[in-house]
């Protein structure tokens, strides 16, 4: 049975306001789904100890704001003339990442805002949260339960797919998915480019920005840029409002292991003590450490970005006049049309045709 346009924003409005109904603590109207998303959450935190409770809420809290009606309607607006022409609908394999809470619903919501119908191959680290979610989704309207499919076995009899991994595993997915109409995504990072002057609540924001789920996000910052004879006690008196970070055992074990080999290794670092910072070229960084670089002018820092624009996803920083550049503090709170590697996936998933 297909859902007509309006009745998908009807039916996502009302799970996004079910979600800041079990997040505020107020009665929802149906206790059994309450139920239901708490056993999800619940059995999360057990199985991957970095998806905290209080991550799981925070990535439930920024569902539930990309479904707000205002935003849903905006967004929904730049494809509507697509949405308006009737096309078959295609079985979409979806393959999500697990490396922060439901990092996969966007694409859940494409895939049924699009009209298409899902098969979702959920990652084992993230295993109940999604589909809790499409549960809740299936009470508010029985007729997602033919559109709704996941799987834990190898995607078979679909379409067209998005996948999302590592570089490495993104060399397996162009060799399966190749001939398919496809979007597969790879490794990011993000990165802030800091000028001295910046306040200490927007420092505290970019502390958000490193430290939510514990730097395991694409749109964490792993990197910043300071300038020359750049003053780091101000950054890390800002990030000590993310210093309880350090009481998560698997962090601490990161934290402790670098810590080591950069003592045994005679490398100079900056020990804040609960998170360490190295001069690096690397975008990328492991588990508790932020890598930093120095520039001497802005026109040459641009020149960077442009040249590796397509390995950076959120650019944090004021004053720049860069793509992709976002205030402290709301990399880890998207807006629906923020989309993953900056390609349009409702454009990609309307213009399947047919």
């Amino acid at each position: 049975m297909e859902i007509k346009t309006e009745n998908h924003l009807k039916n996502f409005k009302s799970l996004g306001a079910f979600i800041s109904d079990f997040l505020s603590g107020t009665i929802a109207p149906n206790v059994a789904r309450s139920t239901m998303l708490e056993a999800a959450i619940r059995k999360s935190s057990l199985e991957n100890g970095f998806f905290t409770e209080e991550n799981i809420r925070h990535a439930l809290d920024a569902i539930a704001r990309m479904l707000l009606p205002e935003s849903l309607h905006t967004w929904i607006a730049a494809y509507q003339e697509d949405l308006n022409t009737a096309s078959t609908p295609k079985t979409i394999g979806v393959v999500m990442a697990g490396n922060i809470p439901m990092v996969g619903f966007h694409d859940f919501l494409c895939v049924m805002m699009s009209g298409n119908k899902m098969l979702g191959k959920l990652s084992s680290s993230d295993a109940y949260l999604i589909p809790a979610l499409a549960a809740i989704l299936i009470e508010i309207d029985p007729a997602y339960k033919n559109l709704i499919e996941f799987t834990s076995e190898h995607l078979q009899n679909f379409d067209a797919v998005i996948a999302t991994g590592s570089n490495n595993t993104a060399r397996y997915f162009e060799y399966y998915f190749g001939k398919y109409p496809h979007i597969i995504r790879k490794n990011r990072n993000s990165i802030a480019l800091l000028t001295g002057t910046e306040s200490l609540e927007q420092l505290t924001g970019l502390a958000q920005d490193i430290f939510r789920y514990y730097g395991l996000g694409c749109r964490n910052v792993s990197k910043i840029f300071v300038p020359l004879n750049y003053d780091f006690s101000r950054l890390i008196q800002a990030c000590q409002s993310c210093a309880s970070v350090i009481h998560h055992h698997k962090y601490k074990n990161n934290y402790d292991y670098y810590k080591t080999i950069f003592i045994m290794n005679n490398q100079p670092f900056i020990d804040a003590e609960f998170f360490m910072m190295q001069e690096n070229t690397s975008m990328h960084n492991p588990i508790s450490i932020v890598n930093y670089e120095y520039y001497t002018d802005t026109n040459t820092l641009k020149n960077f970005i442009a040249a590796e624009a397509d390995k950076l996803q959120c650019i944090v920083g004021t004053g720049f006049d860069v793509p992709n550049s976002y205030d402290f503090g709301t990399t880890q709170s998207p807006e629906l049309w923020d989309y993953a590697d900056n390609v349009d996936t409702m454009e990609f998933l309307l213009g399947l045709g047919g």
